[in-house]
């Protein structure tokens, strides 16, 4: 029941707000296209109008963990507040297991796949004595997989250092 209140709850908080919100259970992010000074007015306004809300029914934003990530080469860079506070400017963030960089590239997501996905082999290969293909391939598929593919269809992979570096842990296996 808990989270089907929080989500009637929270369900009016985009009502004022001209930019675009995604909310996932008690996580919200809000973007807006900025290409000139009204844009960049419009955002700071939307935040002002969350801070509002967000007193208003006593759920504060911790700003703390809020964060602005601009995405493009000539995007201006310009600071944001909530509540009178300078939100941390990132030039990458980790949202559900997905880092997402400023540039659009997805090395560091394919970086810490690839960490995770070895890790898991390192156990398999530690851990159980029978290496044969019918004990190790449902291992791999359960185990190692998921971590090369967690979200893919999001971060597909389009440079060819970023496929190596995703397929270099199924060379790893074959060893």
């Amino acid at each position: 029941m808990g989270p089907l209140l929080f989500v009637v709850y929270t369900n009016d908080i985009d009502e004022q707000i001209v930019s675009k919100i995604l909310k996932f259970a008690d996580d919200t992010k809000m973007y807006h296209i900025v290409q000139s000074p009204k844009d960049i007015e419009t955002l700071q306004s939307d935040l002002h109008t969350l801070v509002a809300w967000s007193k208003d029914w006593q759920m504060l934003f911790n700003t703390d963990k809020c964060k602005v990530l601009h995405f493009c080469f000539n995007n201006s860079h310009i600071d944001y507040s909530m509540d009178g506070v300078k939100l941390q400017l990132v030039k990458e963030e980790n949202d559900l297991g997905v880092t997402v960089s400023a540039n659009m590239k997805w090395e560091r997501q394919c970086i810490e796949a690839v960490k995770k996905a070895n890790k898991m082999l390192g156990l398999i290969i530690r851990k159980f004595q029978d290496k044969s293909k019918d004990t190790v391939m449902p291992l791999y598929k359960s185990l190692v997989r998921p971590h090369q593919e967690h979200c893919c269809q999001l971060w597909s992979l389009y440079l060819s250092n970023d496929i190596n570096l995703i397929e270099g842990v199924q060379r790893l296996k074959g060893h």
